[in-house]
């Protein structure tokens, strides 16, 4: 039997810059922790949510930290869609070169981004070993099986990230947790 890893839903988020933070939150601000997530160091904010402002509409997002070199809005289809964002990329985190922009606000002030919003692709985490053990490499595009009742899923093109800063687990966004009824405490496997 293969073994499986634990899948989660990445929801709605924003990744800073030093000096985006400064604008949003004001001089000297600094994003502190609220819950770790399961990736090593990487963690929701205390701070208050960012307010995501479109053509169409407007959302709310958390922040997560630390901070990044870029500006990143990680979004469902459905989410841009109400913003009223079109031609959003599916991308691999980081990769927000082309994308389209959207304003942000802030508790302290406004911030109007002219590139960083994308749609995450599919992905796990995993460390050198977690990849030895599951014969897989970094960059590798796989198909994984959700076992999820009462809509079980398989999702191709999954992207595999190798990092020895990682711990493994598969990340969906709230669209395709959706489609597979994946709430809760879910698992995923590599299928041939």
């Amino acid at each position: 039997m293969p073994e499986s890893f634990i899948v989660e839903t990445s929801a709605r988020h924003i990744h800073l810059t030093d000096e985006a933070v400064a604008v949003l939150y004001g001089p000297g601000a600094q994003l502190e922790s609220r819950k770790a997530l399961s990736q090593p160091g990487q963690f929701v904010c205390a701070n208050e949510k960012i307010k995501l402002v479109g053509p169409k509409g407007e959302l709310m997002v958390s922040v997560l930290g630390p901070v990044r070199k870029d500006n990143q809005v990680e979004l469902s289809f459905t989410d841009a869609r109400t913003l009223g964002l079109k031609d959003v990329p599916v991308r691999d985190s980081g990769d927000v070169a082309g994308t389209p922009g959207i304003k942000l606000i802030g508790p302290k002030g406004e911030l109007e981004l002219t590139q960083g919003c994308i749609i995450a692709k599919r992905h796990i985490h995993m460390t050198p070993a977690d990849a030895d053990r599951f014969g897989v490499a970094n960059g590798q595009l796989v198909s994984v099986r959700l076992e999820t009742a009462p809509r079980a899923v398989t999702y191709s093109d999954v992207l595999i990230r190798v990092s020895n800063k990682y711990a493994l687990a598969m990340h969906i966004d709230t669209d395709e947790a959706n489609a597979a009824c994946a709430f809760g405490s879910v698992t995923g496997v590599i299928v041939s």
